[in-house]
């Protein structure tokens, strides 16, 4: 019986190989460091190409997906609530900001901009002509510093608006819920349960680890380090492609709930979270249509997107800073998953909807 197991073992080791494989044979030449993970069932595997395993690149907005999952744990202890306001847990005073709730967050339909307009130093527009031109970092703000942007901010319509300022804000206020900072309590209720063990947050250059890698724009301009306390819980978070495995193989596991009708005649939506799911399974699950700047059929949950592409349900988010792109998606009904994180800000998300489809159907 051993030496079976030891069998198929090894030919499911070689098998996601060659789905490794064909990820790296998807990726455009400009792709030349980069960090590749697939799943497919209770089998994973990952592969850093151009740099060191250890290596840690900057997943982008896929932080969001992370920090949807922390709000879902916190809303299953009930330590926060989707009627939650911002102002109950970060300091905004009578700010129109404080009236928005947690759930509006989650769903980008806070009616917040998409960037904070900074209160000192250069404006937004100089930051980002400072980043186009010089690849600096257009963030950097401390916690205080996101919480003056988030005073000076004006509501617009509530609909799907996606907004970076919105969604750090949500982190911030969910871990004050917690009673912790943000990367702490990402850490011990997100990360080390799905055992991505090598990701974290940097709130300056000095916070970088030693295999932070450094990223280049889409015409080669290296850019600085995308770090800030503030940011973090919409873009800051790092990983290497053990972490990146790590989270694509819990993905892969998540299934679908049993489809039929529950007492009262309600249908079950088979994205619903499955019976006996983890806490942060919450995030995934589609809660209302986005019907602005998405896919056809785009709906949302805490972050996470799913679309329907060739017939089958994705769950998915991208991100992309000055010097990375990400991906990372999962059809949950076939129990397959990847992750792509490359060091070149050049969008990968085509790549990352074609290997769901060879997960599914196999390379070999």
């Amino acid at each position: 019986m051993a030496d079976a197991a030891r069998a198929r073992a090894a030919i499911a080791s070689v098998t996601m190989e060659a789905e490794l494989d064909a990820l790296q044979g998807l990726l455009p030449r400009r792709h030349r460091i980069v960090l590749t993970a697939v799943a497919r069932h209770d089998e994973s595997a990952s592969r850093a190409i151009g740099c060191e395993d250890t290596a840690a690149a900057e997943m982008g907005s896929v932080s969001k997906g992370l920090t949807g999952m922390l709000f879902a744990d916190a809303l299953a202890r009930g330590e926060v609530r989707l009627d939650t306001r911002l102002g109950d847990l970060l300091d905004l005073g009578e700010a129109p900001a404080a009236a928005v709730t947690l759930g509006a967050l989650a769903a980008h339909r806070s009616g917040l901009p998409r960037l904070g307009q900074p209160v000192d130093g250069p404006s937004l527009l100089a930051r980002t002509w400072a980043m186009w031109r010089r690849g600096e970092n257009p963030y950097g703000e401390d916690l205080a510093g996101l919480l003056e942007q988030a005073r000076a901010a004006t509501l617009g319509k509530q609909r799907f608006e996606y907004s970076n300022l919105g969604f750090s804000l949500l982190g911030h206020a969910v871990a004050a819920g917690i009673g912790q900072p943000y990367g702490d309590a990402l850490r011990e209720r997100v990360l080390t349960p799905l055992g991505m063990t090598g990701a974290y947050v940097a709130g300056d250059e000095s916070e970088l680890s030693a295999q932070a890698l450094r990223g280049v724009s889409k015409r080669g301009l290296p850019h600085q380090a995308w770090v800030g306390e503030g940011v973090a819980p919409a873009g800051g978070i790092r990983a290497t492609a053990a972490d990146l495995e790590a989270l694509v193989g819990a993905l892969a596991r998540v299934g679908t709930a049993e489809a039929g009708i529950v007492p009262g005649g309600l249908p079950v939506d088979p994205l619903d979270a499955p019976p006996g799911a983890a806490p942060w399974v919450g995030a995934l699950v589609p809660h209302e249509a986005v019907r602005r700047r998405a896919m056809p059929g785009t709906r949302i949950g805490y972050a996470w997107m799913t679309s329907a592409a060739r017939g089958r349900h994705v769950t998915w988010h991208n991100g992309q800073t000055g010097g990375f792109a990400a991906f990372v998606g999962v059809d949950r009904a076939a129990s397959v998953a990847v992750g792509i994180v490359s060091a070149c800000a050049s969008g990968i998300d085509h790549q990352g909807f074609v290997m769901l489809e060879k997960l599914r159907d196999g390379v070999n």
